[in-house]
Formats: C-alpha cells, sequence, structure tokens
C-alpha cells in the first residue's frame, strides 16, 4: 500500500528513542522520556496500520507470534495474580512492549524501498545512540578524569547491534569504506574506554558468527576466519594504542584482570553479585507452583541471596548488602525471564529468539551457497546479526532492559521472519519445482478440460471385400470376361434340368 507519510513515520518511529537517556534517580526525566516514546507509539501503530500482508502462511512466523503474545500481554496474568507495583510494572514492561511493536511493524512483506528506509534509519538511529550516549555520558560524569564513573554511563544499549550490522558488511559482503571502518574503530575504542569485558567476548561472538555464515564449506571457513582474524588484529591493534594513551584506562584494565586476586575471598566481586542476584530470583520463583508456573511478574522486588555474602567479604558491608532491594528488569536475561514470567510466560520469548537464530541462520547459509544474488539475501544477513547481538550482549546485561534497545531488537526480529519467508517461498519453491512435476491447481485443470474439444471415437478403416485375399492369390476364377445376364436362357435352362450356370 502506497503513503506519501510511510518514510516520515519509519523515521519516527526508530530515530527519537536514540537519544533516551537514564535518569539520574527514578522520581526525574519522566516527561522527557513520555515526549521521546509518544511518537514512536504513534509511528509504529501507523506504520502497521498501511502495511501490506501475507497472503501464505508460515510456520515461523505463526511460532514467533504466538511466542510473543505469550511473554508480553500474557505478563497481566502474572501481575494480576502477584499484585506488584503497578508503577514499577509498565517501567519494566515498556522495553518489551516496544518489543513486540517492533516485531509487528516490520514482519510485513515490504516492498524492498521501504525495507532499504528502515535499515538506513536503523543504522543512523544506532550510529546517533552511540554518539549521544557517549557525549551525556561524559558531560554527566565529570569528564574523562573520572573513568571510573563514566564507563557505566558511554556505553550505547545498541553498540553490539550496530557491530553486528558492521560486520555484515566487511565479512560477508567484503565491502570497505572509510566511514564504516571509522565507525567500527568507534565502538572498539567505547569498548575499552568502558573497561567491560563482556563487550569484548560479544564482539568477537559476533566475528565468529559472521565468519561462519560466509563460509559454505570448511576451506572456505578457514579462509574467512583468518580474513576476520586479520581485520580484528588491526583494529585491535589501534584501538590498543589509543587505550595505552590513556593511563587511567590501562591502570582500570589492569584492575579488572586481577579483581579477583585482590580480593580476600580471591573471587571477582562483580561476578559474585549477579550469582547472588539469578539465586535470589531462581528462589523466589521455585518457591510455589504457582509461582513457577506464572512467574512473580515484571517490577516484582529481589535482592541478593544471603549465601554469597561471605564472597563478597571486604567489598559491601552486611547493613548495605542487605539493603540492596531492586525491581528493574535483571542483569540476567535468561533468569530473570523465568523470574517475571515462569515457565508459562517467561521461556516463551527467549527461545522465540533462539530458534529464529538457528532456523535462520541455518537457512542463510544454505541459500548463500545456491542463490547469492537473491535480492533480500543482504537484508536477511544483516537483520540476522543485528539479532544476533541480543543473545551476545545478555553476556554482560539485560539487552531488553532500556527502551531503545528493545524497539531495535524488535525490529531485528521482524525483519528476520519477514524476510525468511519470502526467500523461503522463493527459493525453496524454485528448487522443488526443478525436481518435482508441475501439477496446475485444480481450477486451471478444470478450465482445460472444459475448453478441449469433445473426442470423436476412432475412425475403423473399411472392412475387406469377402474373399479378397483369395482373389488375390488367384485362388477363385476371375468373372471379368464372362457372358451378360440373360434370363430367359437361364428360365429354359432351369426346365431341361441344368443349373443355370452351365
Amino acid at each position: 500500500m502506497r503513503n506519501k507519510y510511510a518514510t516520515l513515520w519509519i523515521w519516527m518511529c526508530l530515530c527519537p528513542l536514540a537519544l533516551d537517556y537514564k535518569a539520574p534517580d527514578a522520581d526525574s526525566g519522566h516527561a522527557a522520556q513520555i515526549l521521546l516514546v509518544a511518537p514512536t507509539f504513534a509511528a509504529a501503530l501507523a506504520l502497521i496500520f498501511i502495511a501490506p500482508r501475507f497472503r501464505e502462511a508460515s510456520p515461523l512466523r505463526r511460532f514467533v507470534t504466538l511466542c510473543l503474545v505469550l511473554s508480553v500481554p500474557g505478563s497481566l496474568i502474572a501481575q494480576f495474580v502477584q499484585g506488584n507495583d503497578f508503577g514499577n510494572y509498565l517501567r519494566v514492561v515498556l522495553p518489551f512492549l516496544l518489543f513486540l511493536l517492533g516485531y509487528a511493524m516490520a514482519c510485513h512483506p515490504w516492498a524492498e524501498n521501504r525495507i532499504g528506509q528502515m535499515e538506513k534509519a536503523l543504522f543512523w538511529a544506532n550510529l546517533i545512540c552511540l554518539v549521544f550516549t557517549f557525549v551525556f555520558g561524559i558531560a554527566t560524569g565529570g569528564g574523562m578524569g573520572g573513568i571510573a564513573d563514566v564507563r557505566f554511563r558511554i556505553v550505547s544499549v545498541t553498540l553490539l547491534g550496530l557491530q553486528g550490522v558492521l560486520l555484515h558488511e566487511f565479512v560477508l559482503a567484503r565491502r570497505f569504506s572509510p566511514f564504516m571502518l571509522a565507525v567500527f574503530l568507534g565502538t572498539v575504542l567505547v569498548e575499552l574506554l568502558s573497561v567491560t569485558r563482556s563487550l569484548l567476548v560479544g564482539t568477537v561472538l559476533l566475528f565468529m558468527m559472521a565468519a561462519w555464515m560466509s563460509a559454505p564449506s570448511l576451506r572456505y571457513l578457514l579462509r574467512s576466519a583468518i580474513r576476520t582474524f586479520i581485520v580484528s588484529i588491526v583494529l585491535g591493534a589501534m584501538g590498543a594504542l589509543a587505550v595505552l594513551s590513556m593511563p587511567s584506562v590501562s591502570e582500570h584494565w589492569m584492575q579488572r584482570f586481577t579483581a579477583a586476586s585482590n580480593t580476600q575471598t580471591g573471587k571477582d566481586p562483580t561476578t559474585i553479585t549477579r550469582l547472588a542476584e539469578i539465586k535470589d530470583q531462581f528462589d523466589q520463583v521455585t518457591s510455589s507452583t504457582q509461582s513457577l508456573l506464572l512467574g512473580e511478574g515484571y517490577g516484582h522486588y529481589y535482592r541478593y541471596s544471603p549465601q554469597y555474602l561471605p564472597d563478597l567479604a571486604g567489598q559491601i558491608s552486611e547493613k548495605d548488602f542487605y539493603a540492596i532491594r531492586e525491581w528493574a528488569a535483571g542483569h540476567n536475561f535468561w533468569i530473570y525471564q523465568l523470574f517475571a514470567g515462569g515457565l508459562l510466560f517467561g521461556l516463551a520469548l527467549p527461545l522465540a529468539v533462539l530458534v529464529t537464530l538457528a532456523h535462520c541462520t541455518l537457512a542463510y547459509r544454505r541459500w548463500r551457497a545456491k542463490s547469492p544474488g537473491a535480492p533480500l539475501l543482504p537484508v536477511f544477513g544483516r537483520s540476522l546479526l543485528l539479532l544476533a547481538a541480543l543473545p551476545a550482549q545478555s553476556i554482560g546485561g539485560n539487552p531488553l532492559g532500556p527502551r531503545f534497545s528493545g524497539l531495535v531488537f524488535g525490529v531485528a526480529l521482524g525483519l528476520t521472519v519477514a524476510t525468511y519467508c519470502r526467500l523461503h517461498r522463493q527459493l525453496d519453491a524454485k528448487a522443488r519445482l526443478r525436481v518435482e512435476p508441475v501439477t496446475p491447481p485444480p481450477s486451471a485443470r478444470a478450465t482445460a478440460v472444459a475448453q478441449k474439444p469433445p473426442t470423436q471415437p476412432p475412425v475403423q478403416p473399411p472392412r475387406p471385400a469377402p474373399f479378397a485375399s483369395a482373389a488375390a492369390r488367384g485362388s477363385l476364377k476371375d468373372a471379368t470376361g464372362s457372358e451378360p445376364y440373360d434370363a430367359d436362357r437361364t428360365r429354359d435352362l432351369r426346365q431341361r434340368g441344368m443349373p443355370a450356370s452351365a
């Protein structure tokens, strides 16, 4: 469906939340955040109304849609049962609602020019978020001198997603431009300045996935891995040189690597706090059958498990340890989904993401080997790597905690499922036609039968005269030269008792 405002709505849907920020406390910044979310909701709903519809059913699309409906609208059941604070519930469920909205907007058979506009808006929104978050974090954190406070504020919530799109261009499409290289180098610098090990691990995993997607066989995989390794070494060396020029950053990296050895218990405090959070959430959700099935609900309070208090000796006091009480989305995406939604509503969303990634990645490798020039194949690859950033980012935190990342990953899931359905119909159906006979539909067969003229019975050849074969062999005397027939002579011979032929 053509609409002259579709381009405007695409940019209105994706770009405002790129300027989203984390307020310094829970009681401020609500007006600005509402002004950023409202145009996103309005534009996404407008795009859903004008979007084209699929005519054929798809098992993957049906499965993913069912999982998202169970996870997001189904969370109302746990909310009514548990009776959590409704304001906390709305704040926590909003990124998941944006995830569902982004999926519903993108999972349609959009025209190629509309898909190009969505990808362009996604790229620039991620880049705006990268720059804005970095500048805003430095401005509110006291500058680069206080790296201990700044490093928590300068990381974009979709940094790994932006890297995934760039890795598609470098590894799969083999397109290099100074602008793209500069942007990727900027993302690596932010990772190094933030002193976050999980981000570096996520980047390495995205590199490995891109290399595996680009190689249909082991020989090509080795070549792609070598090429990827060389590019990563060059960019890593450039980033390392930039970091070494800042003594405070290199000092913090050394502290991160030696954090466990500098404590009384010999354990990394960050890892211990994450395990303590996971333990308390797991204990709460398994405390009763009702909680295990329905979950504790989004916005439910949790704390650190007392089991890990001895492991934090010297790092936190007992009073401060028991004073911790949080309601925001937990750091571990997978456990928090079980904690909030239980077995019925919580596991559906992670299952949808993992099944989509596994199924679509295998399909991409197969189609890239057989039909590398398919029009929608690059879109499929970019959306896959953007979606793969969700589990990669879950190593260090919850990727659906911030609002903007929820919207971006929802759009990535929608584009992945939609392009898979279209490519599956085009490429796999074409492959089946090469090996199977073409059977016209019943309506076509009925039309052909109606137009065919009635069949006449076969004309039998004329039967030969009696004794024709014998006459041909000369067995019978030819009567060609006999006298003419005389009736009086015949009657006279009968009167004499002689035959008429005498």
